[in-house]
C-alpha cells in the first residue's frame, strides 16, 4: 500500500525538492514539476509516488502528521513508525 504523506521540503534543485519526512532524518525526492503553484523551502507537500501533489499550509501538514503519530501509536508503536513517518 501506498500513503500519500506531507513533507516539508529542505532544498530544491532542477525541479526536484529533497523533504524531510516526519520528525526523524528521513529525506525523500519529490518531483515539483507537476504543481500548479511555487513552493519553497520550508513549505509542506503531499508526496505519493515520487511526485508533488499539492502544497499543504503548515497547520494541515501538522494535524496529518499528528494523524499518522495516532496510527502508529495504535498499531503499536516503534516496529511501525520506521515504515509509515
Amino acid at each position: 500500500m501506498c500513503l500519500a504523506i506531507p513533507a516539508e521540503i529542505l532544498e530544491i534543485n532542477d525541479g526536484v525538492a529533497t523533504c524531510k519526512v516526519g520528525e526523524g532524518n528521513t529525506t525523500v525526492p519529490a518531483s515539483i514539476m507537476l504543481l500548479d503553484e511555487d513552493v519553497t523551502i520550508g513549505d509542506y507537500i503531499i508526496i505519493h509516488a515520487g511526485f508533488a501533489l499539492r502544497k499543504l499550509d503548515p497547520k494541515e501538514a501538522e494535524e496529518t502528521l499528528q494523524i499518522l503519530r495516532d496510527m502508529v501509536e495504535l498499531l503499536g508503536g516503534e516496529k511501525y513508525q520506521h515504515e509509515m513517518l
